[in-house]
């Protein structure tokens, strides 16, 4: 679909945004298809990695977008990981273990070294620090994450811009999960850096005298803030998700660590899809069933109750998820290497241009459940085709 071309048929364009630290240029990549094809989003939603891609994103006019997310992503790819040491993993490994140690030794790097306006670490071992004090709680400083978002964000837009925003964030004492958002918050960097503060690596975010860490320890994708908590709309959703909650049964201890992180940060996107869409029906089924009603019969108290929860609403899924390459291990999420953050912005950008050119994607459902869901990826290990 080019600019020219009108909008799809639907009330709402959404975007939802998965945590997932360095992968997170292959949410990058989706955007530019999607700005290209002229899909510009009302609401952005994001979690970690997703919130400050979601932050770019919703704060830029949209000719700038693709550019500062660029620029963006150019800054924290760490110039002495894999790209100092390809090399040398070419002539010691060919192949996939080449790649493979490469990456390992990109990532010890960032690990030791930090990134470059994203984070460093700590001069003094936490355990010897204060009690209570940041240094004492994080083995890396987030400090340098608060002038990048500066650089490449507009808050003022954010705030004052007609495209919604919200990133999720938990906070440390009570465990309760919050949503930033611009509706009901006027959101900041420290917003944006509360909902990556991954612990023990990084602090917690202090914002009115509260505390807060990653969305992602409670859940890694915000597409229920989107679905549930949402305006009734109808609504076209590209969920971009970063990690695969199937995979492939686990053959030594690296890939062992490495399907845990996807099972847990996958956060069951695809159950919840599945609940939502048998809510949906129900809706529909619903509404169907009290328009054929009598007139009186509608009037009716159980009637009027069960009208506040049903309508005709209609909702597109395009669910867009990176599948890890075979060299990809543990450390994928903290591998910020100039390489491998193009294969990922160029995976997310080949998926996007893919599942758009699927007319149907753009197209109000025709079914009678009033959604439909998509996924035109190849399918992980047991993974259903799209419905």
């Amino acid at each position: 679909m080019s600019p020219e071309k009108r909008r799809p048929p639907f009330e709402c364009v959404a975007l939802t945004l998965q945590g997932g630290g360095a992968l997170g240029a292959y949410q990058a990549g989706v955007y530019q298809a999607l700005a290209e094809a002229g899909l510009d989003p009302d609401w952005v939603a994001g979690i970690s990695i997703g919130s400050i891609n979601a932050a770019i994103i919703v704060g830029n006019p949209p000719e700038a977008r693709v550019e500062k997310l660029r620029g963006f992503w150019a800054q924290i790819t760490s110039a002495l990981g894999l790209d100092a040491f390809s090399s040398l993993g070419r002539y010691m490994m060919v192949g996939e273990e080449g790649r493979r140690l490469a990456d390992q030794v990109s990532a010890a790097t960032a690990a030791t070294l930090g990134v470059n306006g994203f984070f460093r670490p700590r001069m003094m071992p936490a355990f010897l620090e204060p009690p209570g004090s940041a240094t004492a709680t994080s083995f890396y400083d987030t400090t340098p994450l608060h002038a990048t978002l500066e650089r490449f964000v507009d808050f003022d837009r954010i705030n004052a811009g007609p495209t919604r925003l919200s990133v999720g964030a938990v906070n440390v004492e009570t465990g309760n999960f919050i949503y930033f958002d611009t509706t009901t918050h006027k959101l900041g960097p420290e917003h944006i850096m509360a909902s990556g503060a991954l612990p023990p690596g990084f602090p917690a975010i202090e914002i009115d005298g509260q505390h807060y860490w990653d969305g992602g320890l409670v859940s890694n994708t915000p597409l229920q803030w989107v679905l549930k908590f949402g305006p009734r709309r109808d609504t076209l959703v590209f969920e971009v998700d970063l990690w695969s909650a199937r995979g492939r049964f686990p053959r030594n201890i690296i890939d062992v660590e490495a399907r845990r992180k996807e099972i847990q940060y996958s956060s069951r996107t695809r159950d919840n899809i599945d609940r939502f869409a048998d809510v949906q029906r129900r809706r529909h089924a619903i509404a169907k069933l009290i328009d054929d009603l009598p007139e009186d019969m509608r009037a009716r108290p159980d009637a009027v109750a069960l009208k506040e929860f049903a309508d005709h609403k209609v909702y597109n899924i395009a669910h867009l998820i990176y599948r890890s390459k075979s060299y990809e291990g543990d450390t994928k999420d903290y591998e910020f290497s100039a390489r491998s953050m193009h294969d990922h912005w160029n995976a997310g950008y080949r998926d996007a241009v893919m599942t758009l050119e699927h007319p149907e994607v753009l197209e109000r459902p025709k079914n009678l459940d009033g959604i439909a869901i998509f996924d035109f990826a190849m399918p992980d290990p047991g993974v259903d085709r799209p419905r």
